[in-house]
């Protein structure tokens, strides 16, 4: 069992190519016992961005707070909180953040997804 707060998390920058203002902290994982799986908490700070990339592996995601997009294969959405998306595995994929307050947003990746 794990019960924690994500106040007491370590905020990881994102260090990628066109990572702009970038942040995640680990909520659940292996390490809390939830083998083969991890959800993360990504912040996007004031017109940040994660970086545009593709890997074999789905994501899932909420967004918490804020407004943002997300462009999948090169059609972009807009997104807010409530919204949800799927991005399927191999999908060329990038979070925008169109606002200067945090888009917050839950990610959940399969276990080699977070290495």
């Amino acid at each position: 069992m794990f019960v924690g707060n994500v106040k007491d998390l370590e905020v990881i920058k994102v260090n990628a190519p066109d990572a702009v203002n970038a942040f995640k902290k680990t909520l659940i994982g292996p390490l809390e016992g939830w083998e083969g799986w991890v959800m993360r908490l990504f912040s996007l700070k004031n017109g940040g961005q994660s970086p545009c990339h593709s890997h074999p592996w789905p994501h899932i995601n909420y967004i918490l707070r804020g407004q943002g997009t997300i462009s999948i294969d090169g059609k972009e959405t807009p997104l807010t909180e409530g919204s949800v998306a799927y991005v399927p595995a191999n999908s060329l994929h990038q979070f925008s953040s169109t606002v200067t307050e945090d888009f917050d947003f839950i990610c959940i990746v399969p276990e080699e997804g977070d290495k």
